[in-house]
């Protein structure tokens, strides 16, 4: 755990300099971010391109714009993991500060939410954070083992095990993040959208009974098949924990939240409503349209009714299938988000350029696209390469 959170640091305080306008108070022991990167120069909107305030759409109302599938000037972009991984300033903090320090602390995941903003100036923020804070919320807390991955202090292995989460713990328990939440909220003002997140119920239930750095997960799925009951009552504790983070999270300042199903695709069409998508349509319908909801279900590529039907604003894409075919198949009222592969950032800008532009192309008459990734910035990437997608998205006409 930390050290009284954070009160063994420095507590002078200094005020960060900004980029067009953002600043933030954060603790003295943290680097002092570079200049501001050759991304996010943005061509002057045409008035007919998204109506007559085109020209004068902020990074927020444009990210919100395409959640309702409205017309904007260009795709707003943003990038899952644009928090932490590539970027240097990042890797500073992490010489002083292991990785819970940085989720727990809020002025540190502050600091850290903001460094990507102020390089590419995102038009939307995500607050760096981790899918496993919410089986800490419940009590079942994890750490980083030396070379060994995520371990769970103990692991989901019965029907006690399972009647020992306390979902009415989550938001007392979660309060850091709210106060990150706030921070960061007050340092964009109305300028960039403000993300929150959580991991879905199925793919918190696969980390909370195996752990992590599993090559298959199996265990879940056996508890689906061979134990309905007991898979219904773990998942009902999850989707009130992750509903009650959300809520959290939106009550702080969020515009929009994500939910990740980073582990969708190791469920077969058939199945993949009943063992994930029911839960996720029941936390989008406990939120009751407060905000945009993103799922992402990473591989679920046979079910796109299911995801739907969870009456999520937005559906993100992985990058294993065309944007342009999934956005054909979805009702219009869908955004869709996506959906560049990942690995790309770690070649050369001529080819993120080139790919970029392709996708653009492909979905340039179809409102509601929100660019991104197929999944999160590798640790690889390269900072040059995420600054030419940035000023492709914003350049092509």
């Amino acid at each position: 755990m930390l050290a009284k959170n954070c009160q063994e640091m420095d507590k002078k305080v200094l005020v960060v300099p900004p980029l067009k306008g953002y600043s933030v108070t954060v603790m003295s022991t943290l680097v002092q971010p570079i200049k501001p990167g050759r991304a996010g120069k943005r061509p002057r909107a045409s008035a007919n391109a998204a109506g007559t305030n085109a020209g004068v759409l902020t990074n927020r109302q444009r990210f919100l714009e395409a959640c309702h599938c409205r017309p904007v000037d260009y795709p707003p972009v943003w990038l899952m993991r644009q928090a932490g991984r590539a970027l240097p300033e990042y890797h500073a903090l992490k010489q002083k500060h292991s990785f819970l320090e940085l989720v727990r602390t809020p002025e540190l995941a502050t600091e850290v939410t903001l460094q990507p903003i102020r390089r590419f100036d995102f038009d939307a923020a995500i607050l760096f954070s981790d899918i496993l804070v919410a089986a800490e919320g419940l009590g079942q807390g994890y750490r980083f083992g030396d070379g060994e991955g995520i371990q769970m202090d103990f692991l989901i292995q019965s029907a006690a095990d399972i009647e020992r989460l306390e979902v009415e713990k989550v938001a007392e328990r979660l309060q850091y993040m709210g106060q990150a939440l706030r921070l960061i909220k007050s340092a964009l003002g109305d300028r960039t959208a403000l993300l929150g997140f959580a991991g879905s119920p199925w793919t918190l239930a696969n980390f909370m009974i195996e752990g992590g750095g599993v090559r298959d997960y199996t265990k879940a799925k056996s508890l689906f098949y061979s134990d309905p009951k007991s898979f219904g009552r773990l998942m009902e504790k999850l989707t009130r924990a992750v509903t009650v983070c959300l809520q959290l999270q939106i009550d702080a300042g969020a515009d929009a939240v994500q939910i990740f199903d980073s582990l969708g695709d190791g469920l077969s069409d058939g199945n993949f409503g009943a063992a994930s998508a029911r839960w996720m349509k029941q936390i989008v319908t406990a939120l009751k349209g407060r905000v945009p909801i993103i799922v992402f279900a990473r591989g679920a590529h046979g079910n796109w009714r299911e995801l739907v039907e969870t009456g999520a604003e937005v559906l993100g894409v992985d990058w294993n299938v065309r944007l342009s075919s999934v956005a054909e198949s979805l009702p219009a009222k869908v955004a869709v988000q996506g959906n560049l592969e990942p690995f790309l950032l770690t070649t050369t800008p001529s080819q993120v350029a080139a790919e970029t532009k392709r996708i653009l192309t492909e979905m340039r008459h179809r409102p509601g696209h929100i660019f991104n990734l197929g999944h999160g910035v590798p640790p690889e990437a390269k900072v040059e390469n995420i600054e030419t997608l940035v000023n492709t998205v914003r350049g092509l006409r």
